[in-house]
């Protein structure tokens, strides 16, 4: 079964100690779909502008990701420029052009009203919200957020989530919300608000997944090749909701499984400037970092 995203598609100004790239494909749904169509059928809802390059529509086309849910507006495209230092360890926001993103209320198209895997990719709270309610049949509907929303728009993502099924964010995202700093008592009060499991991202030193069967923390997969770690969150939620679409398993062993593919598909997509690591993986790709990754963690 296809899995569904709606969210943003960007035009990217990257800066590293590696190098900088100028306007390259970007935005949540990008990463996510990109990644999740290594591992199963993607159908994605998102708005670009009347300059958005024909050649990065092909790069969708290549990884089978079904774009009639893509939008073009009059206006500009979505622009993000940002500039990692040091370790990499966040990015330095130096531009925001949100265009016509910033007006964008996503209508599901009626061919994709059956879709029982979503993924609403970071935005605001009310506009995940809309779109939840358009798919009231959805069997697992997670979401993204991050510190504006929970800052800004705390009452609309605590509604979020009493809606939704799972919650990912990352570990800063996560104290700021639930007003813990341990992060496992910060999963317990968000799996309060309604959700059936949460997802912290913890960068470099890996994830924790927080459900009622219990707790699961697996490191990040050690490759020494980080380029660009633009997307590597997004990367990692699709490579977990696409093995949950491929294996229509979302019990909690199947959750500690997709959270491995998640990690595995993120440490693709840090070996090359924005989506350039992931549109030079492939499926086997995926399959030798998890198998990898699982020696690993065998005692």
């Amino acid at each position: 079964m296809p899995v569904l995203v709606v969210g943003s598609i960007a035009l990217d100004t990257i800066q590293t100690p590696f190098g900088r790239a100028e306007n390259v494909l970007g935005g949540s749904a990008t990463y996510f779909s990109l990644a999740a169509g290594l591992l199963d059928r993607v159908r994605l809802v998102g708005v670009v502008g009347e300059d958005f390059p024909d050649g990065y529509r092909q790069v969708f086309a290549k990884r089978g990701v079904d774009t009639a849910g893509l939008l073009v507006a009059a206006g500009k495209t979505f622009r993000w420029a940002g500039a990692y230092r040091g370790a990499m360890n966040e990015a330095e926001t130096l531009a925001v052009e949100l265009n016509v993103f910033g007006t964008f209320r996503p209508q599901v198209p009626e061919a994709y009203a059956d879709s029982q895997y979503v993924f609403l990719a970071n935005g605001s709270p009310s506009v995940q919200l809309a779109v939840r309610r358009q798919l009231p049949s959805a069997e697992l509907v997670v979401c993204d957020t991050m510190n504006f929303w929970i800052q800004n728009s705390r009452e609309e993502l605590a509604r979020l989530l009493g809606e939704v099924d799972g919650l990912v964010l990352n570990d800063q995202e996560a104290r700021m919300f639930a007003g813990s700093d341990g992060l496992v008592e910060c999963g317990r009060r968000v799996l309060d608000m309604g959700p059936r499991f949460v997802v912290i991202k913890k960068g470099e030193h890996g994830s924790l997944l927080i459900a009622a069967e219990g707790v699961c923390a697996l490191p990040a997969y050690p490759t020494a090749d980080v380029k660009d770690p633009t997307g590597a969150g997004d990367s990692f939620a699709g490579g977990m909701m696409g093995r949950i679409a491929a294996t229509g398993d979302a019990s909690y062993a199947g959750l500690k499984r997709a959270i491995g593919y998640g990690t595995a598909v993120a440490s693709l997509t840090v070996e090359g400037f924005g989506t350039a690591g992931l549109e030079s993986a492939d499926r086997q790709d995926v399959e030798a970092r998890y198998q990898s990754l699982r020696e690993m963690l065998r005692f």
